[in-house]
């Protein structure tokens, strides 16, 4: 059996602002921490119906959002409400996350929102009817910047893969291919929680891969650490001869969602505590200084952990 990394996680479980939270580190200047980003262009914008005129997407994953929605004069009506993405291709609209309509009686004024929610891409759209208004949507992004951010970056994934290797487990949505050499009864899909069977391929003997499996004859079962897969009654695996190696190769997407709330909290701290510890420690030279895994890290990834196959 191996495992290969087909698809790996668009975002980590921690951002980095998280993990500066947690260590107490920032840049102790505003201008560092802050940055503007414009999802919709100040200016005059012409008639636009049912939220037509759509703003850019701005990535906001590991920010606190300031939302600044800055009218000019308004000969009509503008209405202006938020969106956010995990991917930037499936937009909804942020629960209070509307503008108050803005009109000729309370125009020349900026309006502020705060954005609360979790997904890696946010924009503006917007409604302008009667008449051409000006107006411009603006995202103040906060996010202390240091110069150990590339460091405090790469601390997170190492930590996000050392506890995904501790607890057999994958977090953030990911696609793997499972290798097999030959048919067991029962497959035993790894890396929980299974979210889809997505293919299962194989190969004769002469190594020409044949047709993908038919889903429709075998069942995934999801119960338990480990999902299995097996084929329905009355069916039963192909029987034609494989290759020696790798002859049956299993797809599937697992982690518990595309965003890091899906997640349980304590994985996440001890994501943090592991990140926060190789921070602290990262120099070790001298056995005086050589400090194992915080206890805390491992007791909250025992909770969860799947034995190996």
């Amino acid at each position: 059996m191996s495992l290969t990394l087909v698809t790996p996680p668009a975002i980590e479980p921690v951002s980095l602002t998280e993990l500066k939270d947690h260590l107490r580190i920032d840049s102790g200047e505003l201008a560092d921490a802050l940055s503007v980003e414009q999802t919709i262009l100040a200016g005059s914008h012409v008639i636009a119906l049912a939220y037509s005129l759509v703003g850019a997407a701005v990535d906001v994953l590991g920010y606190s959002i300031l939302v600044i929605l800055a009218a000019g004069t308004c000969g009509g009506t503008v209405d202006v409400k938020l969106q956010d993405s995990p991917d930037n291709i499936t937009w909804t609209d942020v629960t209070g996350g509307a503008f108050a309509t803005v009109t000729p009686a309370n125009d020349e004024t900026a309006y502020e929102l705060a954005y609360a929610g979790s997904k890696r891409y946010l924009r503006a759209v917007a409604t302008v009817a009667g008449a051409a208004s000006e107006f411009g949507v603006s995202l103040i992004l906060r996010a202390p910047v240091s110069l150990e951010d590339v460091l405090l970056s790469g601390l997170i994934t190492a930590a996000r893969e050392y506890c995904e290797q501790r607890q057999n487990r994958v977090y953030i949505t990911q696609t793997w291919e499972l290798a097999l050499d030959d048919w067991p009864d029962v497959i035993q899909v790894p890396l929980p929680p299974l979210q889809t069977v997505d293919k299962i391929e194989y190969y004769g003997s002469d190594g020409v891969m044949l047709p993908v499996l038919d889903p429709l004859t075998y069942q995934v079962d999801e119960r338990g650490y480990k999902a299995r897969v097996a084929p329905v009654y009355g069916q039963h695996w192909p029987t034609i001869p494989l290759r020696s190696l790798a002859g049956v190769v299993v797809t599937f997407t697992a982690g518990y969602g595309l965003l890091a709330s899906t997640m349980p909290e304590r994985i996440r701290t001890a994501i943090k505590m592991l990140a926060g510890h190789m921070y602290e420690h990262r120099e070790a030279t001298d056995i005086k200084e050589v400090r194992e895994v915080a206890f805390a890290v491992n007791a909250l990834l025992g909770l969860d952990a799947v034995g190996v196959l």
